[in-house]
Order: structure tokens, then C-alpha cells, then sequence
């Protein structure tokens, strides 16, 4: 069965029954939420699955869809995937992506072709609906902090494997890790039907977006969480070019942590303010080693290896370099796209405030976990305890129309 219904029941029974002194305890926050969700997903997800049936029906040629040459963006949490991924996304001669609106509104053909029919609509009217959903993206989504959200920006396609409840992503929302399989571990922990399984489903979405799209660009996706599929993701994507993005562990994991556990509180009332901290020191450990290892062992022109510092300081000559590498066609606009990118970061200054030591972690305890990182990439090893506010890869998300 493709969709994780065994999984699905045990979180929503732990929702409401033995909640107490979990991080998803009932508190009345948590409470609205778990009940709005339980009200709206189960029927949107039988929606969902109703038009992935008459996409087989009415759209059958998308099974026969070549992804040629897809990128995918990997590697930890926090390591400059997001500018990356949308500084790409922008380059619409070469590249689609999936927004937030396709992975959680418009998954199938069927669905977009609804959401394309009332669009043509709304916009012989002025465009109504479209301006009340942008003020809605701005009031809700745009006020999620450290990782910028909006429904019509691309975002991590992960997500789209709630669709099929077997995403490590479901424990933000659903914070019970006795309840999670092993999914940071994909490759090595889970069983090689599961993972095909998995991998399968995100493959026939991926066809259904590109046959959507018009067959003609290639797909660019940035998922820090593939970087624990990256031998099942070259199984069905045996043409997909993989770009490894590395930070520093001194950077990524306290930075990891704040986010995960912000996240979490968007959604529950945590016990403390950090959370999953030992959880997230061993999957960002495999997130390092598996996909790297896997490269080394595996040398090929369509992987690259990308230090977040070289991205941040020659973004056009790093950008260019892998362009060039993976046989993609570098259009004039490129350069201007990566100018204005840059600017945009360069006047963006971000709220996230993270101390490792007051998350239990000293210096030397990270540098001692990931001590070949360190030594293979040289990374500085004595960065300050405490990282304030300050400017970051994550610009500003522009709004449709402005």
C-alpha cells in the first residue's frame, strides 16, 4: 500500500491519548490544531488520491514522462539550499520547480488543471481571488520565521510525501520520535521494498509535474532530507545530477536545532525550547557521511561537492561551474538573476538568534562528532559560541504581482 496508514493512525491515536509530558501534550494550542487538522487533511488527502486516479484516467502519458537531467540540491539543514534553490527556480528557461501551492494544493494534473480553470477565471474579474490569497500567504505563512514560507515561492518537495505519510517531516507536526520510522536513515534502515515504495510515489509526482509543466525544462529540487535517499534517489533518477552543499558543523547544527524546534512550536507547546537535540546530532552525522561517502565511491561528472562558503562568497563562478558541468544551458539571464539574488541577500537580515551552549553543546564535544568534516574540509574550528542576527542566504520571498 503506498499510503502509510498504519503510521497515519498511530499519530492521530497518540494526538489525543498519551500525550501527557510529550512534546505534543494538549495544551489548548495544540488542541486547535490537532482538531483543524484532523477535520481538513483526511478529506483533502481523499481528494488527493481520488485525482491521482483520474490522472491515470484523463492524463495517462505522464507514466511515459523522460525526466532528463533533473538537479537535486542536498546535503544538512542550513547550508545555503534555499537561496540556491529559488536563485535556480528563477532561471525559468531551464528550470521548474515544485512550489509550496503545487506539493500541498495542486500534487496532480487533475488538481492543476481545477486550480489553472479558476485562475483564468479570477482573472476575468480582476483577480480577486488571487489578491485575497496573497494577503492570506502574507498573514499566515509570512509570518513564519527563519525559513521564509510562501505558497507561491518553490520549497522543499519532501513535503510531498505527506501525501503518502512517509516523510520524516510529519514530526513537526506530530512530535512522537518512538512513533517515527527511521526515515533520516533511509537508505540503511529501512527495508529495500519500503524505500521503493517511497522513492516510487515521489518518481510518479515528479513525472506529473514536468508532463504538467510542459515536458520541455529541467527539474531542479533542493530536499536536505534526500541526502538520506541518495542511493535510492539514483535508482530512479539514474540521469539526475547531484549537488552537495556542506556548512560547517559549527553553523549547521545549532542552527539545525533552532529551526527544527521552532518549527515544532508553530504547531505544539514543547517541553523545552530546544528539542531533538540528540536526534539531530546523529541524523545530520549521516546526512555528512552516507551522501559523501556515496560520491567517493561512486565518482561521476554528474556529482559535485559545494563548500556553503565558496557559495556565498563567488556565487556567479560557483554557480557557472556547475552549470557547465552538468550540461545545462547558461542563458543570459543567469548572470543577472544570481546579481539580483545576491543584492537581495545582502539587505535581508535575518531574526535567528542560536547559541549552541546553551543547547548543552561545547565546541570541542562538535568538533569531536564530526571530526572528519572538519578535517576534510578544513572548516575553522574556533567560530563564536553565540550567532546573533545576521545576514543570511535566505532573502526575502517576493510576492506574485509586486
Amino acid at each position: 500500500m503506498i499510503y502509510n496508514l498504519k503510521l497515519f493512525w498511530r499519530m492521530a491515536v497518540r494526538s489525543f491519548f498519551g500525550t501527557k509530558g510529550t512534546h505534543g501534550r494538549l495544551t489548548r494550542k495544540r488542541l486547535f490544531f490537532v482538531l483543524l487538522f484532523y477535520s481538513v487533511w483526511p478529506a483533502w488527502t481523499v481528494f488527493t488520491w481520488f485525482c491521482f486516479l483520474l490522472d491515470d484516467l484523463l492524463f495517462p502519458g505522464y507514466k511515459k514522462q523522460v525526466i532528463d537531467k533533473p538537479l537535486f540540491i542536498i546535503g544538512n539543514f542550513r547550508s545555503g539550499s534555499t537561496f540556491l534553490h529559488r536563485l535556480l527556480s528563477r532561471e525559468t528557461e531551464t528550470f521548474t520547480s515544485l512550489r509550496t501551492w503545487d506539493i500541498f494544493i495542486t500534487p496532480s494534473i487533475t488538481q492543476r488543471k481545477i486550480s489553472g480553470f479558476f485562475a483564468a477565471l479570477d482573472r476575468l474579474f480582476g483577480s480577486p481571488l488571487k489578491r485575497f490569497l496573497v494577503n492570506i500567504d502574507r498573514r499566515s505563512l509570512g509570518k513564519v520565521r527563519i525559513h521564509r514560507i510562501s505558497l507561491f515561492e518553490p520549497e522543499e518537495d519532501e513535503n510531498i510525501l505527506l501525501h503518502a505519510w512517509s516523510t520524516f517531516f510529519s514530526i513537526v507536526m506530530f512530535p512522537f520520535m518512538d512513533e517515527m520510522p527511521p526515515y533520516p536513515f533511509f537508505d540503511d534502515a529501512l527495508p529495500a521494498e519500503e524505500r521503493r515504495r517511497i522513492m516510487g510515489f515521489y518518481h510518479s509526482l515528479i513525472q506529473r509535474h514536468i508532463y504538467a509543466d510542459g515536458g520541455k525544462r529541467h527539474f531542479v529540487s533542493k530536499n536536505p532530507a534526500f541526502s538520506a535517499k541518495i542511493e535510492t534517489l539514483l535508482e530512479f533518477f539514474p540521469e539526475a545530477r547531484v549537488l552537495y552543499l556542506v556548512r560547517n558543523p559549527l553553523d549547521m547544527l545549532p542552527s539545525t536545532v533552532s529551526w527544527l524546534s521552532y518549527a515544532t512550536s508553530v504547531f505544539c507547546a514543547p517541553l523545552e525550547k530546544y528539542i531533538f537535540i540528540d536526534e539531530t546530532l546523529a541524523f545530520t552525522q549521516y546526512w555528512y557521511r552516507h551522501p559523501l561517502h556515496y560520491i567517493d565511491t561512486h565518482p561521476s561528472p554528474n556529482f559535485q561537492i559545494l563548500s556553503y562558503d565558496d557559495l556565498i562568497e563567488r556565487p556567479k563562478e560557483m554557480i557557472s561551474g556547475f552549470y557547465r558541468q552538468f550540461g545545462y544551458p547558461e542563458h543570459p539571464s543567469l548572470a543577472r538573476i544570481v546579481t539580483q539574488a545576491v543584492a537581495e541577500t545582502q539587505t535581508y537580515r535575518s531574526d535567528h538568534e542560536y547559541s549552541y551552549e546553551l543547547m548543552g553543546f561545547t565546541r570541542d564535544q562538535i568538533v569531536a562528532a564530526y571530526q572528519d568534516i572538519f578535517d576534510r574540509f578544513g572548516f575553522d574550528t574556533g567560530v563564536p559560541l553565540t550567532h546573533p542576527a545576521k545576514i543570511t542566504l535566505e532573502p526575502p520571498i517576493p510576492v506574485p504581482g509586486d
